[in-house]
């Protein structure tokens, strides 16, 4: 009775998995042996919540953590450290705290990985705007193909306001998986659904066969992904004759409004969410770089289709420097299915006073994002920050999604006033001469 209750807790632990055995267990020379035993313990007693999250970490690696004895000294501290702090639920100000302080250390972490880092972390505020750009309600499903270590997700989620929705995730890295595996589980979402798998050759929002649909889709994909067709393509048997990528190749057509350059994966992202977006209630919001508003050839294609199916709902320019790893700026590209107007809104938060300038990075603040979703939501021209573009604006422009095509920052110089200067001048040349008057006679004192 005692083994069927405990099954239905949240979460099962041995006693050789609890922290106080460890603890106990600090000065034994396998102490790493031990910490990995009871981490493997932890995934098999919670498979259905933990499965695989603990398989790339090894305590017991030389690599990691050197020789025996340094290794053995640094695990040592780390349970020493952790034994006087208290986290006990009735201790505690809220359930959040844990999950809160492993985001904040993941955050950290991707500031010191700097362009590594870009891969799995999105900075905290920006996923804030990109969540409430969809306005999750409940009973929405809420998915990102690329969920790095799952921040999108849990703004997502928090801006909801309801736990009665579903969160869906895939990521490629196993690594970074598990620890938005790990996210997920710490911040209480038990029933979050997150794949690991290549989304764009191998997608796992399968239901019928058929790319599941959600209300809400969010993500920040990695920039400009080198080789994303790989996964469709036939082995190489002639080095002179390399297989291409062709729409037909993805059994989902996914790619059939235009297949995006090898090079650049940002459209094959794009492509695979609007075709993952519900029909009659879709939204989503994704982050990508600017090159994706001007480039041509495929894209210029596929942009073309964008517009012209009615999908593309706004285009905002986000500051420089926002990014771990990257200083070039980024937008956002918001879609929504079933729109009521083909209008197209442009905002230019890039401007100085539209962030906070930072150390290292910029920082968007809360009042940078509320002003960006007032906008957003009035959907109309506001002096130098947004305007409302008609299609036949944007076909005239040949689909070129640039945003200073259609938002007018420039600023007019303050006029010159000519006589005014001539005076000043007069006026200097004048003090000049006096001065060099007053040096000579010094200089003749001096007998020089």
């Amino acid at each position: 009775r005692v083994e069927r209750a405990m099954s239905r807790e949240p979460f099962v632990l041995d006693e050789e998995s609890t922290f106080e055995y460890l603890y106990e267990n600090r000065n034994d020379a396998e102490i790493g042996q031990k910490i990995n035993i009871a981490l493997n313990n932890i995934e098999e007693h919670n498979s259905g919540k933990l499965r695989n999250v603990f398989r790339a970490i090894d305590f017991n690696s030389q690599v990691d953590f050197g020789e025996k004895k340094e290794k053995n000294a640094t695990l040592k501290n780390l349970l020493n450290d952790f034994h006087d702090l208290d986290l006990r639920p009735s201790v505690l100000e809220s359930n959040d705290i844990i999950g809160d302080a492993y985001e904040y250390m993941i955050a950290n972490f991707a500031s010191d990985a700097g362009k590594k880092g870009g891969e799995f972390f999105t900075p905290s505020q920006v996923s804030k705007l990109v969540a409430m750009l969809v306005e999750p309600k409940e009973n929405d499903r809420i998915y990102d193909p690329a969920c790095g270590s799952g921040g999108l997700l849990l703004k997502a989620y928090a801006q909801a306001n309801t736990n009665k929705v579903a969160i869906y995730g895939q990521e490629k890295n196993m690594q970074t998986w598990a620890l938005c595996s790990m996210n997920m589980f710490l911040h209480g979402i038990d029933d979050a659904k997150i794949w690991q798998g290549d989304t764009l050759s191998n997608p796992k929002n399968l239901e019928d066969d058929k790319l599941m649909k959600f209300q809400c889709v969010v993500a920040n994909p990695p920039f400009s992904l080198d080789k994303w067709d790989s996964g469709f393509l036939p082995e190489v048997t002639n080095e002179n004759k390399k297989p291409k990528m062709t729409a037909d190749l993805d059994i989902y057509h996914r790619f059939d409004w235009g297949v995006p350059p090898s090079s650049k994966g940002d459209y094959a992202f794009v492509l695979h969410m609007l075709h993952s977006l519900d029909a009659d209630n879709g939204r989503m919001a994704v982050v990508l770089p600017h090159g994706v508003l001007f480039r041509g050839a495929s894209e210029g294609r596929i942009r073309e289709q964008l517009v012209e199916l009615n999908l593309l709902d706004a285009v905002i320019g986000l500051p420089a420097n926002l990014f771990y790893g990257t200083s070039i700026p980024a937008c956002i590209l918001v879609f929504k299915k079933n729109r009521k107007y083909s209008d197209v809104l442009f905002i230019d938060a890039s401007g100085d006073g539209n962030f906070e300038k930072g150390k290292n990075q910029n920082i968007l603040r809360d009042e940078d994002i509320k002003k960006i979703i007032d906008v957003y939501k009035a959907y109309e021209k506001v002096d130098k920050y947004a305007y409302r573009a008609s299609r036949e604006e944007i076909r005239e422009n040949e689909y070129n999604l640039n945003i200073p095509r259609y938002v007018d920052t420039f600023e007019e110089e303050e006029l010159i006033d000519i006589d005014e200067v001539r005076a000043n001048i007069a006026s200097i040349e004048e003090e000049l001469k006096v001065v060099r008057e007053q040096m000579d006679r010094y200089l003749k004192e001096l007998g020089l």
